[in-house]
């Protein structure tokens, strides 16, 4: 059986609807909030509620920064709206959040976002984690940031390898929408509202939620995007917002359903990062179902973000189109390699290796090989020429094929392990732990790694 998800975007998705939907369906809090509080950013909560849409119960959740709680307590703070600027714009921060410089505006779902607002009954649970210490918090929450710092604050923390991967690549689809929207290179987009407390903890709270729900596939229907007009520094633009059009390509869209942007660049991108549209055929069994409640209460369909987990006795077909992005370097220091390998994979690689060669004049060298979706070749083309030595590029189709993988918890003398299972033809082919969970427990008790692994195979081997 296929473990899937599948997002019912009938009116769209947010980053925090996303969040809310997350832990209705299940997943552990404390998963989220130590995950979050590995990045070492202070100043900020989330206040995770249960509130109702439409009579529909479920999650909302918050992302408070002190920020927010001292100039817009009791209202709504300005938390939806993502600026992008560029080096050559000069900012001006101010409280109407008006910006000099091309951008384009995140709406998240909001009306009132403390407890006592009109949109909250006196009996609804509040629970509020984070940084314990707010008074830590620099006092100015929404520096400029571009991609480079967004992943020097991911791959500085202590996150599995996993979950920063996921995190940096729903930052880079925004980061390539507002490059081609802007006419820039993605090295010169700054993003102010993005880069913001909030939208991390949404973006790489994501990212954290997957891989606690250890799912196989990831599907959405069609996604509501909205309706009417966004109203930003320098005009009046329709929705969807140019970066949000783009970053949802190739995707079954709906517009007009509702009269405000439904669906945000942020929302859109962890789809685009993680989903795949519904197929017409495809059966399932429905195990649980997780609503996550947006900040506006619109009175003509219920604000609400829905996420059903399911079982699929189906195997999707798995083999894919893909590309084969080569080079071959022999003018390189060695030690850019990690780092370039490491961009890549943040931008969307699906692997990359380097591979000894003997060049023209019998010149040690080696060719460096990236797969990559059609998708994130622009992505691979950048970091390529602007980061290796290399002054071309071999580009091949290919059909990239994978196993059917499942994803379970199993109890060990350790604690809890997540692991997989590979199979073909409904076969078992593989059973192996997380390595990243292996290595963490390897520090812990001063065993050697390849111990650990050997045992909690063994344990789930013997299970089958």
């Amino acid at each position: 059986m296929m473990r899937i998800a599948i997002y019912d975007c009938f009116s769209g998705i947010s980053g925090d609807m996303n969040l809310g939907a997350m832990l209705d369906l299940g997943v552990d809090r404390d998963i989220l909030t130590e995950g979050l509080n590995k990045l070492e950013l202070q100043g900020w909560h989330l206040e995770i509620t249960t509130d109702q849409r439409h009579g529909i119960t479920g999650t909302r959740v918050t992302v408070v920064t002190e920020e927010d709680h001292d100039q817009n307590h009791g209202d709504e703070p300005d938390r939806g709206h993502m600026h992008t600027h560029h080096s050559d714009h000069e900012h001006r921060d101010d409280h109407s959040r008006e910006h000099a410089g091309d951008h384009s505006h995140e709406h998240h779902h909001g009306d009132n976002v403390h407890a006592g607002s009109q949109n909250h009954d006196d009996n609804h649970s509040h629970h509020h984690y984070g940084d314990p210490e707010p008074e830590k918090a620099a006092k100015h929450l929404h520096p400029h940031r571009n991609l480079a710092d967004i992943e020097k604050i991911i791959n500085g923390s202590t996150l599995g390898s996993k979950i920063k991967s996921t995190a940096l690549g729903i930052f880079r689809h925004i980061a390539e929408a507002e490059a081609a929207v802007h006419d820039k290179p993605v090295s010169e987009i700054h993003f102010h509202e993005v880069g913001a407390i909030d939208s991390i903890i949404d973006i790489v709270g994501a990212a954290i939620c997957f891989e606690a729900l250890a799912v196989d596939r990831v599907y959405v229907s069609v996604l509501e995007l909205g309706g009417g007009m966004v109203r930003c520094a320098h005009g009046v633009m329709p929705v969807p917002a140019p970066a949000t059009a783009r970053i949802i390509k190739g995707f079954p869209v709906h517009t007009g359903g509702v009269d405000f942007e439904a669906t945000t660049p942020t929302g859109a991108a962890i789809i685009a990062a993680m989903a795949e549209p519904l197929p017409e055929d495809i059966s399932y069994i429905i195990t649980r179902s997780g609503y996550g409640i947006g900040q506006k209460n619109n009175p003509s369909r219920p604000n609400i973000l829905r996420i059903i987990l399911a079982e699929s006795a189906e195997e999707r077909p798995r083999g894919h189109n893909a590309l084969l992005v080569e080079c071959n370097i022999d003018d390189m220091n060695p030690e850019m390699s990690e780092h370039i390998s490491g961009r890549l994979f943040a931008a969307g690689a699906g692997d990359v290796w380097f591979t000894p060669v003997i060049m023209k004049k019998g010149r040690p060298a080696y060719t460096l090989s990236v797969i990559c979706g059609e998708e994130h070749l622009d992505a691979m083309r950048e970091i390529l020429f602007t980061e290796s030595t290399t002054i071309g590029l071999r580009v091949v189709p290919v059909m990239k094929e994978t196993l059917h993988r499942e994803f379970e918890e199993m109890e060990t003398r350790y604690g809890t392990v997540v692991i997989k299972k590979s199979y073909y033809n409904n076969r078992l082919v593989s059973v192996k732990p997380e390595a990243d969970r292996c290595a963490e427990i390897a520090r812990v008790t001063g065993l050697p790694m390849k111990q650990i692994i050997q045992e909690i195979t063994a344990a789930a081997q013997e299970k089958e």
